[in-house]
């Protein structure tokens, strides 16, 4: 959303160090013994830098909004370390969780779920003043009212419930929440999805505008491949609860590096009916491995069409391949290289099961 950073440009925010995030699947009724996990996020390293915006992308249950849920203190990191302004936030008291919200907000992607239906919406806007003991009385109701103003919605609906909003209104709504305590970082968990649109730009348009006043961050998780494009200026792509590629926006979508990103890229929608007439569809042929049983080594390694032996027995590293620019990280032994075709080509290595064998717990 903001103009065009180059790598290594601006102080870091946040860094995510070898997070890893799992959920253990327990059995029984009276005795719950854990069975398995599911790997949401397995090992993932991240550098936000401020004033900018990281877009994540990738299949749904790859790990987007479970590392979102991570990197706003909602979910307790299972390892790993998440560093705010050089503070590690994964072992914070409550006390300091509290602090640390102040700066740190979420847009999530369900704009009517994530109100409650019986309050009115100056309260649900006026929560973050409250509960932080910001403002009070008709203080917290002139501030409110200035933040719905300045996310276009009518201050004199101030008394109004959700349901007599409309969709994009009620996003206005979370965005104004968000927005309350000007923190510096905004999550945004695929917060046009559920949108009409037309509403969509509106409400991306507000959110650039917003970040150019204010000075925020974001990262902004979404599946709208030429979306995530127009809004972010570094993107990160995970497959299976890592990161598969990261690198400048432009560097990613002009060349890509690894097969996952390529096969994402290829599947997108495009406005030019000749480009899109000239576009080669890379087809990926198996299911998604199970996240409670991945695969060995390189995780993409059953349904990528460049695969050897050598991706399924090691983890290839996320690192600068030869030839990329600064900041272009890659997890391929063998990337893709300029002007290679992956179209019409199959995986190479027989597709093994996804459905993981869990163990049988006596009652």
């Amino acid at each position: 959303m903001s103009a065009r950073r180059i790598e290594g440009e601006g102080e870091v925010l946040v860094s995510v160090e070898g997070v890893y995030k799992h959920f253990p699947i327990r059995q029984g009724i009276v005795f719950k013994k854990e069975v398995g996990r599911v790997h949401a996020v397995d090992g993932v390293d991240l550098r936000v830098r401020r004033g900018e915006t990281l877009g994540i992308v990738g299949e749904s249950g790859c790990g987007k909004s479970t590392l979102a849920r991570c990197i706003t203190g909602l979910h307790p990191v299972t390892s790993g370390r998440i560093l705010f302004e050089g503070t590690d936030i994964t072992g914070l008291p409550k006390s300091g969780l509290k602090a640390f919200r102040r700066d740190v907000q979420m847009i999530f992607q369900d704009p009517y779920g994530s109100l409650n239906p019986r309050r009115r919406v100056g309260s649900i806007i006026g929560d973050p003043f409250a509960v932080h003991a910001t403002a009070a009385g008709a203080e917290r109701k002139r501030r409110v009212q200035e933040l719905m103003e300045l996310v276009g919605l009518n201050p004199e609906h101030y008394n109004r419930f959700p349901a007599e909003f409309s969709g994009g209104q009620r996003q206005r709504i979370g965005v104004a929440r968000a927005l309350a305590l000007r923190p510096k970082l905004i999550v945004c968990d695929e917060p046009v999805s559920a949108l009409d649109v037309s509403i969509q730009a509106q409400v991306v348009n507000l959110l650039k505008d917003l970040q150019d006043e204010f000075g925020l961050t974001y990262v902004f998780i979404a599946h709208d491949l030429s979306l995530v494009r127009y809004v972010s200026d570094r993107v990160a792509v995970m497959y299976l609860g890592k990161v598969a590629e990261a690198a400048a926006v432009e560097d990613v979508y002009v060349r890509p590096r690894h097969p996952y990103t390529a096969a994402l890229l290829s599947a997108a929608s495009v406005s030019d009916p000749d480009a899109a007439e000239r576009a080669e569809r890379i087809v990926l042929t198996g299911d998604v491995p199970s996240p409670i049983q991945p695969p060995p080594g390189c995780r993409f390694h059953p349904r990528c069409p460049k695969a050897a032996g050598r991706c399924v027995e090691e983890d290839p590293p996320l690192i600068r391949r030869d030839g990329d620019a600064p900041g272009h990280v890659t997890a391929c032994h063998f990337p893709v290289e300029p002007g290679e075709s992956l179209a019409g080509r199959e995986a190479s290595i027989a597709q093994v099961s996804t459905q993981p064998d869990l163990p049988e717990v006596e009652q």
